[in-house]
């Protein structure tokens, strides 16, 4: 009875996908009659000239202003339509995977495709993210070239392979932190989704509609002589008309699509895609805590880190330490991990590492002298230690163009380096009515004035603001794409890549958060050269300060009280405490 009712709700749902996809088809079919309608008025006016019905001088200047009409929006309409066909889809920026390099994973999904009776995907790839999908890539554009200039048949000319299925993307933690039954279940409804594409209606009525969106952005596209822009307007107001057609009906579509495939994906691994459904939930949590804890200081430092899934593996086990709640989630980990239907599961961490920088921060397309790998045993000497030293640094250029003396009594000795008690000194001082005001610009002195608590907190706000958004710009330049490592790169032939990064992790920092991270800094230095200290990372927080082995958790509500109130007590306590000497200078890069 159960796969009856389940068998009944599949094809229910491919049915209302294919009655969605038949009106996307039905408002092409509109869109060509209209095209047509002068061409057909053409002819009857010209058949009625011939039989003698429509004859004088109006009638034949009708049959040239109409057939003058006709070829031009026949020749408009043949332009659309060359355009809606040959413009390249978007595709999703991911790492192939071929076949050779992961034939176990390929071989469980093959298996799916066979329990759920439905094709198999023709290729697997995976993005750095918590997601999974099938993608068409079935646009001549998006196959590789055919070897030897022949094409699949043997034939010579310029053609390229086109995959004849649709590619299951995965989400490249996924493979990391779940075992290989859960991400066979997670998988199984997206894999079940290559029946409905195989429906030759709903595959025509999606090239339709993915035509139409690459035609709008073949129309967007900017640095073009003004008659060209005229015609690209033209041609991205009809496309838009069009979709917005076809919008609700190519959206009801994929929605019965989807249907389809979850009531055909019931029948498979259907207990343990419940427990594998809080696996995602939980590897998304890791992932995201990932990026922008762990990974965006070390992007910031021009480094990224080449092993993010690992690290994953890392966070999460670090959750279900500390979390009650996440103690079961840790047994799990004597099972097969998923990544070992890799045959280089390092190789692909990377590159996928490497494409997550790219996508999250807009670093370069491949490692160089600015930017290199940095492996998690390096992270605190190489990102933590130096981001430290870097903002320190920084806190103290700016000071000296604010012309902030290293001491406050005029008659101490120079304490011969950079120092914390500088910092504090000026914090706490009362600022003079006309001090010295930060180099910045008013738009930001003014976020200064407004994030940052006292007047010397806000002028040196202001100024860290305009350092940074310097450095920000002299460092801005694009990078020439290539190889990533190993031969396991990006598809980035694939997707446009000019508006990085596609997805950023924060907005940019406010003036009261960079003031208080560039502190921390400096109070990080002087206990590491004055106190014993050391940098750390922790996975869950990211760069952290570790004094007697302990992680100096209640730092930040410090600094805050000394740059919001310019009270330097509580920090200075916590000096003492940590035997911390502010007065000693400290080392910057």
């Amino acid at each position: 009875m159960t796969s009856t009712s389940s068998g009944i709700g599949v094809e229910a749902g491919a049915q209302a996908a294919r009655t969605r996809a038949l009106a996307v088809l039905r408002v092409r079919g509109r869109a060509l009659a209209v095209a047509l309608l002068p061409a057909a008025a053409t002819v009857i006016l010209l058949a009625g000239g011939s039989t003698g019905h429509f004859v004088g001088h109006g009638w034949d200047t009708a049959r040239w202003t109409v057939g003058a009409l006709a070829v031009v929006v026949l020749l408009a309409a043949a332009g659309v339509a060359l355009v809606v066909a040959r413009a390249r889809p978007a595709v999703s920026p991911t790492v192939p995977i071929p076949e050779e390099s992961a034939p176990d994973l390929y071989r469980m999904v093959r298996d799916l495709a066979d329990r759920l009776d439905v094709p198999a995907p023709s290729a697997i790839a995976l993005t750095p993210d918590c997601d999974s999908w099938l993608e068409d890539r079935t646009h001549p554009a998006h196959g590789p070239p055919a070897p030897k200039g022949r094409d699949e048949l043997g034939s010579p000319g310029p053609h390229r392979r086109v995959p004849a299925a649709p590619v299951l993307v995965i989400g490249s933690p996924f493979l990391w932190w779940m075992r290989v039954g859960e991400l066979r279940a997670v998988l199984a409804p997206v894999v079940a989704g290559t029946g409905p594409s195989a429906q030759p209606d709903i595959a025509a009525a999606r090239r339709f509609v993915r035509g139409l969106d690459a035609t709008v952005a073949v129309s967007s596209t900017a640095a073009r002589c003004p008659a060209t822009r005229l015609v690209c307007a033209g041609l991205g107001w009809v496309a838009r008309l069009l979709l917005r057609s076809c919008r609700e009906h190519a959206a009801l579509m994929e929605r019965g699509v989807a249907a389809a495939a979850a009531e055909r994906a019931q029948a498979v691994d259907y207990g343990l895609r419940i427990v594998a459904q809080e696996q995602v939930g939980l590897a998304y949590a890791g992932w995201d805590r990932l990026l922008t804890r762990v990974a965006l200081p070390a992007w910031r430092m021009g480094r990224w880190p080449s092993r993010l899934d690992a690290g994953v593996v890392a966070a999460l086990t670090e959750l279900s330490r500390r979390d009650r709640l996440a103690e079961g989630f840790a047994s799990r980990l004597g099972e097969r991990p998923a990544c070992d239907l890799l045959e280089e599961p390092g190789l692909v961490d990377e590159a996928a590492s490497l494409l997550a920088a790219r996508l999250f921060h807009g670093g370069p397309a491949e490692p160089g002298p600015d930017w290199s790998p940095v492996a998690w045993q390096e992270y605190p000497e190489e990102v933590v230690d130096r981001t430290w030293r870097t903002e320190a640094a920084r806190l103290h250029r700016v000071l000296d163009s604010l012309g902030v003396r290293a001491t406050l009594d005029p008659a101490a000795p120079d304490p011969g380096g950079p120092t914390l008690a500088r910092v504090l000194d000026h914090l706490t001082e009362p600022a003079a009515p006309d001090g010295p005001k930060a180099p910045a610009p008013a738009e930001d002195a003014e976020e200064a004035e407004e994030a940052a608590g006292t007047e010397c907190s806000a002028a040196l706000a202001a100024g860290l603001t305009a350092a940074l958004a310097r450095e920000e710009a002299a460092a801005a330049a694009p990078a020439p794409d290539g190889p990533a490592p190993a031969g396991q790169g990006p598809d980035s032939a694939l997707w446009d890549d000019c508006a990085l990064p596609l997805f950023p992790l924060q907005p940019p920092r406010t003036a009261r958060e960079l003031l208080a991270d560039h502190v921390r800094a400096m109070v990080c230095c002087a206990a590491v050269d004055t106190a014993g200290a050391t940098p750390g990372l922790d996975w869950l927080d990211g760069p952290s300060l570790l004094v007697d082995g302990e992680r100096a958790a209640d730092l930040t509500p410090r600094v805050l009280s000394l740059i919001e109130e310019g009270d330097p007590a509580p920090l200075r306590a916590w000096l003492v405490e940590s035997g911390i000497r502010p007065e000693k200078p400290v080392r910057l890069v």
